[in-house]
């Protein structure tokens, strides 16, 4: 399932190339059919995500709102073009194993960022991947489209959410303020404090596993799978141990790091985890997910500080990596 960054990625994609456009909008799967209707002529006035939903808004207060769930992915084509947070193009934007680049020296994807507009297409899911130059406008439709967002230069197709569906902007205020926050929503010093403490305090009052809150969307937005055993190791913090017994300076830190990889995961498309790395490692950790992580994916390997092999196993349904000596 896509992790924040990915959302707040395909979100800067729209930003850039779909605000203050009138936009065409309609279902070629016909399960949308309805909700397109109400987009269809209107213009796109914001993109922004929450954790791992994104909210599209429409002139008249009308709002998209999308959830990729474990299947989702937008699929956009035409002029498209790219800011510094979608350099990486390797991959997929929605789902995990990517495949990331080796940056140059400024920092930019020389190799394959596209720059200039360039009429091409790009999926965007958990991972990115740039595909074929087009050349027929609009594009077909490509596999069972949930919805089609067009304008005069660029499409974006969804396939496959778990969620789609048109609200007003009372129902999206709703949606969102049963959200945890999101470090990244925050532009003040004032509400990143807030943001803070009200993690603080959300995850001090639990007697749930720290291993669950983090994954709890009501905590805290954004977490998956990855940055949650990622995030525990840093914190050198035992995935079992309840929230309320967490003392409140590592709560706090927790946040403060989740705030540095997720800034670091949309300027990059990688959810780089390993941090002092020399610059040979660092471009083979962006070229390989195997160098990218402490403990994710590593069961039965040894630990990258102490030696001993890294467990799996299954907390909230999902795969939990974590070192049993250096997170006792």
């Amino acid at each position: 399932m896509p992790e924040g960054h990915s959302v707040h990625r395909i979100t800067r994609q729209f930003a850039r190339n779909f605000v203050g456009r009138r936009i065409e909008s309609w279902s070629p799967q016909g399960r949308f059919a309805e909700g397109a209707a109400i987009l269809d002529g209107r213009t796109m006035t914001d993109a922004k995500a929450v954790g791992k939903q994104m909210f599209l808004e429409f002139d008249g207060e009308v709002w998209l709102r999308v959830h990729l769930g474990i299947y989702g992915a937008w699929d956009f084509a035409g002029d498209i073009s790219r800011d510094d947070t979608i350099a990486a193009a390797n991959g997929r934007m929605g789902q995990t194993n990517q495949r990331g680049t080796i940056v140059d020296a400024d920092g930019e994807d020389s190799i394959s960022s596209i720059g200039a507009p360039r009429r091409a297409r790009l999926r965007m899911s958990e991972q990115e991947q740039l595909g074929e130059e087009i050349t027929e406008w609009p594009p077909a439709p490509v596999g069972a489209v949930r919805v089609r967002l067009l304008t005069d230069t660029a499409v974006a197709d969804l396939r496959g959410p778990t969620a789609c569906e048109v609200l007003d902007a009372a129902q999206v205020a709703v949606v969102i303020a049963k959200a945890g926050p999101d470090p990244l929503l925050e532009t003040t010093p004032k509400a990143r404090r807030e943001a803070e403490d009200r993690f603080t305090a959300a995850v001090r009052k639990k007697q749930t596993p720290i291993g669950l809150l983090l994954m709890d969307q009501s905590i805290v937005s954004g977490i998956g799978n990855v940055y949650r055993a990622e995030l525990l190791f840093r914190a050198r913090l035992n995935p079992h141990t309840p929230g309320k017994l967490v003392p409140e300076d590592t709560v706090r830190a927790l946040w403060k790091d989740w705030t540095k990889l997720l800034t670091i995961g949309v300027e990059t498309g990688q959810m780089m985890t390993m941090d002092k790395l020399s610059k040979a490692d660092y471009e083979k950790a962006l070229a390989k997910r195997d160098d990218r992580h402490w403990v994710y994916k590593r069961d039965g390997l040894p630990c990258r500080v102490c030696g001993t092999n890294i467990v799996l196993e299954i907390m909230g349904g999902r795969k939990l990596y974590w070192c049993p000596k250096d997170q006792a």
